[in-house]
């Protein structure tokens, strides 16, 4: 449940003077992307925002308080403050955001402008108290959000200092309008006719400047003025010179002495028994002070104008002014100490009554109470794990006593389920370890079912770490022990035993499991575990060669994601990296470049880490290509990050196969040697990945000559995909196998694997792994086509990657990567003009790029600069080479790859 009256802005005070001098400014406030509203306490920034915008129609509030930095909460309730604002225009964003099914704040907030982008209308948002903010991820959020925000928004900040959001270059920009503490302050003019709504005998100028001058204009000390001159019946003068010394550091002496003690006792101790709540209502009050007459007391004090803020639209929902509310805070510290346990243990009750779980923890927390935070752990502890609450679990958790952590398994259980959900697998097996520890010592025997939920756990962790036989032994126990109504740890376990079925190649009984998996997960609306046995099933029948059906199945899965909401998950990076392999496979090179790209803007991490698969596939895709420049650029990311941390075989083995094929290409024998040197050899290959790591092995000994050797991994991965029926592997190991009898000068056996393999390749399509050993077989894909002893659909087949692999290989020389520009300009005939006006690098692939058809706009995004840049590099090739137009230029670079014989 979330707050109401967070999302509605405070009620204008009746007796608010109207300040022109402040509104006149603000009228060019829609030309501004951020109006930030900057003083320190008590000089109306909420109060001149509420005056500001009481007219405009489409208005968001969001009021903050400390309890905001949860990026979860922050993030559900600035999409729901946006919505308000415009008519519920961003529903998927919402819905998104409440189910957590966003990898990062900010890919969540670019589906939020695809939303905006569909509306029209000028509107405004507004942040209250921004300086209670101090997590960086959410500064981060608002910084990307004003970068990018739509230009019919306006950001509206108040805050007592200014906000860690780039402020600066905003304000150089001209796209900031700051109303700070100069402009918010009163002046005399201001003063006076604040002054004449509020005293009788009203004012003249000279006092109201002496006033304004004593205060240096704070509209919270002119309020305190007046309180004093009516309730002392005193002169403005005389209440003036009372505070000649006026200060901040006095404000809370002050109010005691001219404020606090004008009210009746039992109002007073109303107002610091209702201080322990930042926001509240009628129910909550009469909850924490036992009064039966709450609501009549607070709209009693609501007259005051200066205590409590009534919120719009909410009816009886109220917050202190956070002023008064520190004063108070103070009062009930000094005046009633004996009761602050109490006050806090009535307040977590009143929240938990309201089902809001992390507000009574927070009340809990103060109390000191631990059997108070742990009933409310025990009650709601897996509604807010659900719900994204894992910050505020996890502190209360960890300051709970002993006693009341381990009475039993229920606590450390959704501990441990936390720090799995982190992926600190090592914590959460010390944390059973010492769970089980604990609930020994005093006497507590763990029923079968608890057992079985840890059981979960550490299957969970040990498939993490690439232990499947240990994982298996673990969820199927677990699956014996767990009661039958335990619906997301039993599918949970139960995909478990799938995946591993699947690790240890045992395809036929991994696939039926997995159907079974996605089964109970959507019966019991589990849609993470349930989009995970989709795309294990999409992996399980690449396997098995049944690629046109996985290729099916990711269809689903796709539309599956767009019915759940579940775009920014991270599962949804690893059903585009799947279905890019697919692609890659069937040599559909700009469908793959297409979902790797995505992929990394799906998970959207700052940690460059996560995105190893994806420049895997970009760097495979541009040596495909023959664009071993644009691939250099990727291996050297992935390099660079096999040397940051320990990947599983399976990511290593997608980046390895980039690396063997870059260097292969480049005839970097000295990196294919280290890297066989040092590379890991299971000692099986059961599953896909395995497979791809030998196969990766058999690569490298082939192109450092190692022929024996590449004979004898051949061989095991064919004894392995015969054992375990991978059939796409053994499609693929076919094509090396050819390669090696090729180089063993044995055209004949090559020519028979060809043809296997051409045969599978019916069935899986995979067209992409002749294609990258095209230079080795590609006569002799030439010789079977033209001969009898092959299918009409075989020899198709052939004859149009026949086709592919001399169209790669032209490819390769157009794009004039380093080692053909040399060959070029030492050749003997080359034309004096371009030996003696040499182009640079960049300017050579320029020039290929030009003569392979490719626009100013397509050579910049192929080289990833901006388009003035190539705009340059063109007109220095056309001076450096006597050439007026780019029909000239594709002469000349057609006349240059003449000479070298293409």
């Amino acid at each position: 449940m979330w707050i109401p009256s967070k999302l509605t802005k405070p009620g204008r005070l009746h007796n608010a003077i109207v300040r022109p001098r402040v509104l006149d400014i603000l009228q060019q406030a829609p030309l501004y992307k951020l109006v930030l509203f900057r003083s320190p306490a008590g000089y109306g920034k909420t109060t001149m925002a509420v005056q500001w915008l009481a007219d405009k129609p489409h208005v968001g509030w969001y009021s903050l308080d400390e309890s905001d930095n949860d990026t979860f909460r922050f993030i559900n309730y600035f999409l729901q403050a946006i919505n308000k604002a415009t008519d519920n225009c961003c529903p998927n964003s919402q819905t998104l955001a409440e189910r957590r099914q966003f990898s990062s704040l900010r890919s969540l907030l670019s589906e939020l402008f695809s939303e905006l982008s569909q509306y029209h209308h000028k509107f405004y948002i507004v942040l209250d108290d921004y300086h209670l903010i101090d997590n960086e991820e959410i500064h981060e959020a608002i910084r990307f959000f004003l970068k990018n925000q739509p230009d019919n928004v306006t950001l509206v900040i108040t805050s007592r200092t200014t906000p860690p959001l780039g402020t600066a270059n905003l304000r150089v920009r001209d796209l900031m309008m700051e109303i700070d503490n100069e402009l918010l302050a009163f002046d005399t003019e201001e003063t006076t006719r604040f002054f004449n709504q509020r005293v009788a005998d009203g004012i003249d100028d000279a006092t109201a400047s002496n006033l304004r001058t004593y205060v240096e204009g704070w509209p919270s000390a002119l309020q305190l003025i007046a309180l004093q001159a009516q309730h002392h019946r005193k002169t403005l003068a005389q209440s003036a010179e009372s505070v000649s010394q006026f200060n901040h550091a006095h404000l809370w002496d002050y109010l005691v002495e001219e404020v606090f003690d004008l009210l009746d006792p039992d109002m007073r101790r109303f107002l610091m028994q209702c201080s322990v709540l930042s926001t509240f209502n009628d129910k909550l009050v009469a909850q924490v002070t036992q009064r039966e007459d709450a609501l009549s007391m607070l709209e009693s004090l609501n007259r005051y104008g200066l205590f409590i803020y009534p919120l719009e639209g909410e009816q009886n929902w109220f917050r202190f002014h956070h002023l008064f509310a520190e004063f108070l805070t103070h009062q009930r510290h000094t005046c009633i100490p004996q009761e602050e346990k109490s006050l806090h243990q009535l307040a977590a009750q009143a929240w938990m009554k309201l089902n809001i779980p992390h507000q009574a923890l927070f009340h809990a927390k103060q109390s000191g109470d631990d059997a108070l935070a742990a009933q409310i752990l025990r009650d709601k502890g897996w509604r807010m794990f659900n719900h994204g609450e894992l910050a505020v679990m996890e502190n209360a958790i960890t300051q709970l006593d002993k006693e009341f952590l381990y009475v039993d398994m229920k606590l450390p259980l959704l501990r441990a389920w936390l720090a799995q959900s982190q992926h600190r697998y090592n914590d959460v097996e010390d944390m059973l370890r010492e769970s089980k520890e604990e609930i020994s010592q005093r006497h507590v025997t763990l029923t079968a079912n608890e057992e079985g939920q840890v059981n979960v756990l550490l299957a969970q962790i040990a498939i993490n770490k690439n232990d499947p036989q240990r994982a298996l032994e673990l969820a199927e126990l677990a699956l014996s022990q767990l009661d039958p109504a335990i619906y997301r740890s039993r599918v949970v376990a139960t995909s478990i035993v799938g995946e591993v079925y699947h690790v240890q190649g045992q395809l036929d009984r991994a696939l039926p499991l997995m159907q079974q998996t996605e089964k109970l997960a959507r019966q019991y609306e589990l849609s993470h575990q349930a989009l995970w046995a989709m795309l294990q099933q999409s992996e399980i029948l690449v396997a098995q060669g049944f690629v046109q059906a996985a290729y099916e199945l990711q269809d689903n899965a796709f539309k599956f994601i767009e019915e759940q909401r579940l775009q920014q998950l991270p599962l949804h990076e690893f059903l585009l990296r799947i279905r890019a392999q697919i692609y890659w496979c069937w040599n559909r090179l700009d469908e793959a470049e297409e979902c790797a790209y995505k992929g990394i803007e799906v998970l959207d991490s700052p940690n460059e880490k996560d995105h190893l698969h994806s420049y895997s596939m970009l760097a495979r895709i541009a040596i495909g290509r023959g664009e071993l420049d644009k691939a250099a650029r990727f291996i050297e990311k992935i390099q660079h990050l096999l040397l940051q941390t320990t990947y599983h075989v399976d990511w290593a083995a997608n980046a390895s196969m980039s690396l063997v094929l870059y260097w292969q290409a480049k005839d970097d024998t000295d990196s294919l040697s280290h890297w066989l040197d040092t590379t890991q050899r299971p000692a099986e290959a059961s599953n896909h990945f395995l497979q791809l790591q030998w196969r990766n092995i058999a690569r490298a000994q082939l192109a450092l000559g190692k022929l024996e050797q590449a004979e004898e991994t051949l061989n095991f991965l064919y004894q392995e995909t015969e054992k375990y029926g991978l059939t796409t592997d053994h499609n693929r190991n076919l094509i090396l196998s050819a390669v090696l009898a090729a180089r063993k000068e044995d055209e004949g056996l090559a020519a028979d694997y060809l043809k296997q393999a051409l045969h599978m390749t019916n069935q899986t399509g995979m067209i992409g792994n002749f294609l990258i050993d095209g230079a080795s077989i590609g006569y002799l894909l030439e010789k079977i086509s033209s001969k009898t002893g092959l299918g009409d659909l075989e020899k198709h087949r052939a004859q149009q990657l026949v086709k592919n692999i001399s169209s790669k290989q032209r490819s390769r020389s157009v794009h004039f990567d380093e080692e053909f520009v040399d060959r070029l300009i030492n050749h003997p005939d080359i034309p004096e003009l371009v030996r003696t006006s040499p182009l640079t690098q960049r300017e050579w692939q320029v020039l290929g790029l030009i003569y392979s058809g490719f626009s100013n706009e397509q050579i910049a995004q192929e080289l990833d600069v901006a388009g003035t840049t190539i705009k340059t590099h063109i007109r220095n090739l056309y001076q450096k080479l006597n050439i007026a137009n780019r029909k000239e230029a594709i002469e000349t670079a057609e006349g240059l790859l003449k000479l070298m014989g293409y």
